[in-house]
């Protein structure tokens, strides 16, 4: 046991708050080790006053107790309090900074069952980093920082110079935390903010603000005019596809202007696909970027002055009503960036049709789930949501393989992504698709995307789907011990990830081709 080294400095008589305010917030999970901890101390300092709301956890036995509070009393009990005790909960943690401390806090452990994942470590962890709390693990390091904080106090509370920025920065991997890990978009209840004392702006209205300009946009797009959309479309060495293509592009049911920009990578250019006249002008350009398909979609995003762009692939088609559809919702929703579509997706003269029946696609939803029915042929995006937001399609992916999945989370990540659950695009999936087989380029670029993209690993789901691709890529490409060794990490991740146990029959012998072909005769993928 940790003997107090320190003298307490001494309260005023007249005060009724506690010295100590301990919060657990309101997860169903319960944390009775933190209740133990802060028993244990309170038993050998009687003459501190120890508050502890403990939400669904065990009652303390010697401090007092409560299971909830309301937000505003929580605050004033922080206010004038000489510590602050709290789980790793991002708004607890804003909520006490807020107060005028710096923090002591104890991350809720998911192996201990106080919580679904290890989130809050993650979290605590990057705030302890910047100095932003202090974390404690042990019920030593506890009653040390304890001891500390009541003998020298004003080594935790906080400056009015960097209190904003902190709160703003917490509340911004708060929000993240919270999207990813409570799902789509869901915020705490109303129940819930009052009890933990979090106010509402702070945490709800950070996570579901809409983009500017999507509230109350109302009115019909039919009878305004219609803006020009260019088609950026990428090709290599696929004319017959290309020219199927530009003619689904030109039949569209759209009354404004639609100007197609071909981009031939490493392929010679065809002029004689360039138009000049009528509400379909085409342009032929070759890639000026780095080669590839990411190059290739930047070169066309450079070259046109619309607000809208479209992408659109060489060897898929669109629907007549595609373009319209969703340009009506650009119309109606002004802070929208991205707006996607189903597809129909067409392999060896089998159909399968992918649609989302959701309407709005948040960050945490890519996180845990490629959505591939979010396909690059079906995005229709603001030009200036790209050159002067998030950024144009990254080049460094290698191979720019996924590269379209990439600016998705990074457009996701400024707002949620638009979806009209009908069917748009027809895509078509064969042996000359351009990652057919690539299974080295594929394993890289994936690897690549998980340490640009820490935050999967919030994300069991989500990081376990990545891991397990890269196991079949590493599989098919005949490197045995590293598809073992990715297959462990997958399963680690999530035991029931199915394409730890693809990846393990063609280590075991089964050809790639069969497994890659049976999924994509139900329209999936790996």
């Amino acid at each position: 046991m940790t003997e107090q080294t320190t003298r307490p400095a001494p309260r005023p008589d007249d005060s009724d708050h506690p010295d100590i305010v301990v919060s657990i917030g309101t997860d169903h999970h319960a944390f009775d080790r933190l209740v133990r901890w802060v028993d244990d101390y309170a038993r050998l300092h009687r003459e501190l006053r120890v508050l502890v709301q403990h939400g669904h956890s065990s009652t303390p036995t010697v401090a007092s107790g409560t299971p909830f509070l309301p937000g505003e009393d929580l605050g004033g009990h922080m206010r004038a309090a000489r510590v602050v005790v709290t789980h790793g909960g991002p708004g607890t943690i804003v909520q006490a900074r807020q107060a005028g401390h710096l923090p002591i806090v104890v991350p809720r452990d998911p192996e201990l069952g106080e919580h679904v994942d290890d989130h809050q470590l993650l979290f605590v962890s990057r705030l302890e980093q910047a100095g932003r709390v202090r974390s404690c693990s042990t019920p030593q390091q506890l009653t040390a920082l304890l001891d500390k904080a009541l003998a020298s106090p004003e080594d935790f509370r906080t400056h009015p110079d960097d209190g904003d920025g902190a709160v703003r920065a917490a509340l911004r991997a708060g929000a993240l935390i919270d999207l990813v890990t409570r799902g789509s978009g869901t915020v705490p209840s109303e129940d819930d903010v009052r009890s933990t004392g979090i106010r509402q702006e702070t945490v709800a209205d950070v996570v579901t603000r809409p983009a500017e300009g999507a509230e109350g946009a109302e009115g019909d797009a039919e009878g305004t005019e219609w803006p020009e959309v260019t088609v950026v479309v990428p090709t290599r060495d696929r004319p017959e596809l290309l020219r199927r293509t530009l003619r689904a592009i030109a039949e569209q049911d759209y009354p404004g202007t639609i100007t197609t920009i071909v981009v031939f990578d490493n392929d010679q250019p065809d002029p004689s696909l360039a138009r000049a006249d009528g509400a379909r002008p085409v342009r032929v350009v070759t890639n000026t970027l780095t080669p590839g398909l990411a190059g290739a979609r930047n070169t066309g995003v450079l070259a046109t002055h619309t607000d809208l762009v479209a992408f659109c692939d060489d060897d898929d088609t669109w629907m007549p009503g595609k373009l319209r559809a969703q340009v009506r919702v650009m119309l109606e929703e002004p802070g929208i960036d991205l707006v996607c579509c189903g597809i129909t997706v067409v392999y060896d003269k089998v159909e399968a049709v992918r649609t989302l029946e959701r309407t709005s696609v948040t960050f945490g939803d890519l996180l845990g789930s490629r959505l591939t029915e979010l396909h690059p042929s079906t995005f229709l995006i603001r030009r200036r949501a790209m050159i002067d937001g998030c950024g144009t399609v990254s080049e460094e992916i290698p191979g720019s393989y996924a590269e379209d999945y990439e600016l998705l989370l990074r457009l996701a990540r400024r707002g949620p992504i638009r979806n009209i659950p009908e069917t748009g695009v027809r895509v078509l999936w064969h042996r000359r698709s351009h990652f057919s087989g690539r299974w080295r380029t594929i394993s890289t670029a994936l690897r690549w995307l998980l340490e640009r993209y820490p935050e999967f690993r919030l994300v069991p789901r989500g990081y376990a789907r990545v891991a397990g691709q890269i196991a079949f890529a590493e599989a098919s490409a005949g490197r045995r011990r590293d598809a073992l060794r990715w297959i462990r990490t997958t399963l680690r991740a999530r035991s029931a990830e199915g394409r730890a146990y693809l990846a393990l029959l063609v280590v075991l012998g089964v050809p790639p081709g069969w497994i890659t072909r049976a999924l994509h005769l139900r329209g999936k993928g790996v």
